[in-house]
């Protein structure tokens, strides 16, 4: 089956080989005729699992469209050679091909094609090269952002935040939910917005940057229904904790359901964060009163649990 998939793909070569010579009577390569003939050759190639002539043919294939000026069907056929690249486990050259046909779309007016390329790029390499993932997930949300397609847009950007606090990157980390967070506003998708604060609160908070966390939350009161919220109730609960040392208040609210059901990468954060000093602070019986009047269960117990001597012996 193989061999007869090799020979058909060879003779396939033959023929588009045929259409691009020239002579007396024939003046111009016939650039459509050959381009179909290597396209109908890397497909025999494939299916015989022969991937490296596979990708020479879809190459090629590209080379005679470009000539041709079908930019379109070019971007095309590099994309598939990038493709027989992936099947060979050759991924950043696989890569570079996809963001090469990617500029070709755009060059030929297709963005939405162009973006979806790069997010099948950043798919391919996320796993071997997370900071190019990154990149191509950056890129293929300021083309649907540029397109007005930010539902799209978002997606994009939500991939890259979560690979950004995977990597620690988390300066950039940050930079990446405020603009998630600023579209999803605009768009006037508030209860989201109130997600993304915690995100970034808990990003703040691992680079030790208190004054940026509770700047992010006082600038998040300006978002209908934030002020009240249980989203807002916790940070505050997050942030008095945080800045009075108190280990058990932080974790009893990074332990909430709210924290705990994020995305896996901020829920990680929150299960992580550690106060700086690692201090435990006794709760007066008015704080814990205050706490019941915040996101359900927080500090309940820490009364109870209150040294049984905090008001003296008398």
């Amino acid at each position: 089956m193989a061999a007869q998939k090799i020979n058909e793909a060879l003779e396939h070569i033959a023929k588009a080989e045929k259409y691009l010579k020239t002579g007396l009577l024939k003046w111009k390569p016939d650039y459509d005729s050959a381009a179909t003939e290597y396209g109908k050759a890397a497909v025999a190639f494939k299916n015989a699992k022969q991937f490296d002539q596979a990708r020479e043919a879809c190459l090629r294939e590209a080379e005679a469209h470009e000539n041709n000026k079908a930019l379109f069907h070019a971007a095309k056929a590099y994309e598939q050679a990038g493709m027989m690249l992936k099947e060979m486990q050759r991924l950043p050259e696989a890569v570079q091909l996809i963001e090469k046909a990617s500029m070709m779309y755009l060059e030929n007016g297709t963005p939405d094609t162009a973006a979806i390329a790069l997010e099948r790029a950043g798919k391919l390499i996320e796993n071997v090269s997370p900071e190019k993932a990154v990149q191509l997930y950056q890129q293929a949300a300021s083309v649907f952002e540029n397109e007005e397609r930010l539902r799209q847009a978002l997606e994009m950007l939500g991939k890259a935040s979560r690979l950004l606090v995977r990597g620690r990157r988390l300066d950039e980390a940050a930079l990446s939910l405020q603009k998630e967070k600023s579209i999803y506003k605009e768009i006037e998708n508030y209860p989201t917005c109130y997600k993304k604060t915690i995100a970034q609160v808990l990003v703040h908070l691992h680079r030790n940057d208190y004054v940026a966390a509770e700047r992010c939350v006082r600038e998040s009161y300006s978002i209908p229904g934030f002020n009240g919220s249980e989203d807002c109730a916790a940070l505050e609960q997050l942030l008095e904790g945080y800045d009075q040392q108190d280990q058990d208040q932080v974790s009893e609210v990074c332990n909430l359901p709210l924290f705990k059901y994020m995305d896996n990468d901020y829920a990680k954060l929150g299960l992580t964060l550690v106060v700086p000093g690692g201090g435990i602070k006794k709760k007066s019986p008015n704080a814990a009163q205050d706490k019941a009047r915040g996101p359900a269960a927080v500090g309940s117990h820490a009364e109870e649990e209150e040294d049984e001597y905090s008001g003296g012996l008398c």
